[in-house]
């Protein structure tokens, strides 16, 4: 059987790793894109550190017709593994606004960070641990770690490989560690000059032989994100959707030939649904008992009907997915998240978040009834929950999908894991598969500002890529921007919309959420339904922790973002949902703090003063005539929300 093996591929093609700050426990990366929930306290270690989330790569070998024919691991082939991780944040450039969309022309300008540092000095700031290969089984150890690279002369350490019993790769992230050289603070939520990360990114590349013969193997790349804080949750456009989409629009990939209900409407309609774990707003009116909760047996017995009589109600629901074309501007549309062109007070259609193309697509054939009814037959069918579920046919496709469906392409301002540039498809060789830049290819100098112009051109930094390449892009540190992706952003002395909508990636970043404390009232049987109604309703401001305006809370979460709670899977309760997701106990002081605190964020352009006083008295005014208590409100210049060139 091996003998009609002629070429081989690594899957995932984009890998995922996480960092996190526990010394000695980790876990693998969702390799199914619908996994088992992990039990409660799994994402933490005894001391409270999070765990690293390391990203698996296998090996499957093709025959000369692109079918599967077998994995290829140390039982059957010689695989030697190679890796390369690097960060560039600090020496690329700041993050204003997407580059690739209309908005961008009116942005302030992309001036390198760290712009101070010039000449060869530039390559202090990049970290750049090199190469490491790796082979064989359940290796590990220093020789494997990536410590090479350093920041203005110090050492970072950015990750590590190790092998498993089957010789396949494991790619380690960095602790989570972010520091200033010179001891500046960070004061913005995305280009803080002076610091760096342990955040990276780079070529996965094997060399496979069977039976003494060498196969091309098809190369793939890891990307290290910031810790998952909801690890259950799914956003409601993931990355695979916006990829599929890119894929779909040049013809790489197929329109399915049929719409299914099961695999392509349900889903999604799910994901409005739970992000009632995560927001107020959401599960108000899409969780249990609320106006939109898709979620019950009967309300997708419906929504997945065929039959005219049930037309209206399909129309009902596309017709409140936003149309940028219609309604972009409107915060009313769903879904009710942010989008590239967010700014406080709003300036364009792109100020909120659409589904992709395709998708929008399937729900209009859904809407017209041109869709199948397989809803029923679904629920016979077991989902797969881990990969030898998955017939091996099936299983480089798993692996690529799960991959993704757990990193987010909500906004891109600039994102949780990756941003704009993943969407353009001269980045990639095939679907999925990021171009590699060969290592005696440097890339050239943009000089001291990168235009939309510039990076848009054929000359741009948007084909070929080279290790670190996908991250520079993102914020530094992360934690900044961690501890700016908040919810209903408002403007100092406008009118008030809603305290809870919209938000900036609530499925990895979490809003508003369901305590230990109520979550014990909800499941004890004892109590009446309406004390435990009551708790059920009542949500915690995740980053209630951080305290002081924004400039203080930044840099507290750079110290104690290990310290926040995660968002796992409990078990419901009668007259509740079958499973209900909770907040992890913080460890962060909470000492004092009343459960909304931090709940709104107040832009005060004034806050911008040169003058203190005259600042400080901006944000006094600001939040006294908010109609919230002190504690309820961060408030101040908010740089994320002011992108614009004529901002004040």
């Amino acid at each position: 059987m091996l003998d009609e093996i002629v070429r081989a591929a690594i899957h995932p093609a984009i890998g995922i790793a996480r960092v996190g700050n526990s010394p000695e426990e980790y876990f693998l990366a969702p390799e199914v894109p619908d996994p088992e929930p992990r039990d409660p306290g799994f994402y933490k270690d005894s001391t409270g550190a999070v765990k690293r989330e390391a990203a698996r790569f296998r090996v499957y070998g093709y025959n000369a017709q692109g079918k599967v024919v077998a994995e290829l691991t140390a039982e059957n082939a010689d695989l030697r593994w190679s890796a390369h991780l690097a960060n560039k944040k600090s020496a690329w450039y700041q993050f204003q606004l997407a580059l690739d969309i209309p908005d961008s022309a009116l942005a302030k300008p992309s001036e390198l960070r760290n712009k101070d540092i010039v000449g060869d000095r530039r390559k202090e700031l990049v970290i750049d641990a090199g190469e490491i290969a790796i082979s064989g089984r359940n290796i590990s150890g220093p020789d494997f770690h990536f410590r090479r690279g350093t920041f203005m002369k110090k050492e970072v350490y950015l990750g590590e490989l190790r092998t498993d019993e089957a010789g396949n790769l494991l790619v380690f992230g960095g602790f989570g560690q972010s520091a200033s050289f010179d001891g500046r603070p960070a004061n913005t939520f995305a280009n803080n000059d002076g610091w760096h990360d342990d955040i990276a990114d780079g070529p996965v590349t094997a060399s496979v032989t069977v039976g003494g013969r060498e196969l091309p193997v098809d190369p793939a790349w890891v990307l290290v994100g910031p810790p998952n804080y909801a690890p259950a949750l799914k956003g409601i456009r993931t990355l695979y959707d916006l990829l599929y989409d890119v894929f779909v629009s040049n013809g790489s990939l197929p329109f399915p030939e049929k719409v299914s209900f099961a695999r392509h409407i349900a889903p999604v309609l799910q994901r409005f649904c739970d992000h009632q774990w995560v927001n107020q707003g959401f599960a108000g009116y899409y969780g249990h008992n609320g106006l939109g909760h898709f979620a019950t047996p009967e309300m997708l017995a419906r929504l997945s009907s065929t039959a005219t009589t049930r037309r209206a109600l399909r129309r009902q629901v596309f017709n409140a997915l936003r149309d940028f074309g219609r309604d972009g501007g409107s915060p009313v549309p769903w879904p009710w998240l942010y989008g590239d062109g967010m700014a406080i007070p709003p300036r364009t259609a792109l100020q909120y978040m659409a589904l992709s193309p395709t998708q929008y697509r399937m729900f209009q054939y859904w809407a017209d009834g041109e869709f199948t009814d397989d809803w029923s037959q679904s629920l016979a069918i077991p989902v797969p929950r881990d990969l030898d579920a998955v017939p091996l046919g099936g299983r480089p496709d798993a692996l690529d999908r799960a991959a993704l469906d757990f990193c987010l392409a909500d906004a891109f301002h600039p994102g949780c894991e990756v941003t704009w540039p993943i969407r353009h498809p001269s980045m990639y060789r095939a679907p999925f598969r990021i171009r590699h830049r060969p290592s005696d290819q440097p890339e050239p100098s943009y000089g001291p500002q990168l235009t939309s112009e510039t990076a848009l051109s054929v000359n741009g930094p948007l084909y070929a890529q080279g290790p670190g390449d996908l991250s520079r892009w993102m914020a530094v540190p992360w934690q900044t921007d961690t501890a700016s992706c908040r919810s209903g952003y408002e403007l100092a002395l406008s009118p008030r919309y809603d305290p809870y909508l919209p938000s900036f990636w609530p499925a990895r970043v979490p809003n508003h959420v369901l305590t230990e404390d109520d979550y014990r009232v909800v499941v004890d049987e004892s109590r009446p339904l309406a004390e435990r109604t009551e708790a059920f309703e009542r949500r915690a401001v995740w980053l209630r922790g951080l305290r002081g305006q924004n400039t203080q809370q930044l840099n507290q979460m750079i110290d104690d973002w290990f310290r926040l709670g995660i968002v796992e899977v409990r078990d419901g309760a009668r007259d509740f949902p079958d499973r209900i997701q909770v907040e992890s106990q913080p460890s962060i002081d909470l000492t004092g703090v009343p459960l909304t605190q931090n709940l709104v964020t107040l832009h005060v352009p004034q806050a911008a003063a040169a003058d203190p006083a005259v600042a400080a008295a901006a944000v006094d005014q600001a939040i006294a005539v908010s109609g919230y208590t002190a504690e309820e409100v961060t408030a101040g210049f908010i740089d994320k929300v002011s992108p614009f060139r004529d901002n004040v």
